[in-house]
């Protein structure tokens, strides 16, 4: 797996992990058994602190999305969290009132979020993230394999 870092990104770096992890879940890219690279590999790769990468791991295992098993290393469980649809339902829906407010501000029209939305889910299921929709493509980024 592929991370990238924004350090000048609004998205504090362990947020950036944890979007990262959640995203290559959902686009199918990790599934549950895989490694996770360890809190120094991917600090080493990434040039970051080794508790920058603890936060980001513990908050996804707090949520039930990764385990870490002593002396093997941190996985993504077999398992993965179920939440109550109407709460996932009003969490997507305030995101959606949000994000068409912003795209009207930018003058967009409903075709053009449309598809907006359609390439963002384009990239969720390639595995890459859109550097042009926000201040992530600053000439500030690290990016590293693992």
């Amino acid at each position: 797996m592929q991370f990238i870092i924004h350090p000048g990104d609004e998205l504090p770096i362990y947020r950036q992990i944890m979007r990262q992890i959640t995203d290559a879940l959902a686009g199918g890219r990790l599934k549950g058994g895989d490694k996770l690279p360890s809190h120094r590999e991917l600090a080493e790769e990434l040039v970051i602190a080794p508790l920058t990468v603890k936060k980001a791991y513990d908050e996804l295992e707090a949520l039930g999305f990764i385990k870490t098993e002593r002396g093997r290393g941190t996985f993504v469980c077999a398992k993965l969290p179920k939440f109550k649809p109407a709460e996932q339902r009003k969490q997507i829906e305030a995101s959606a009132r949000k994000l068409v407010a912003q795209a009207h501000l930018a003058g967009l029209d409903f075709d053009e979020i449309s598809e907006v939305l359609k390439e963002a889910e384009r990239e969720l299921r390639q595995g890459q993230r859109s550097l042009a929709s926000s201040s992530l493509a600053n000439s500030g980024s690290r990016k590293e394999e693992s």
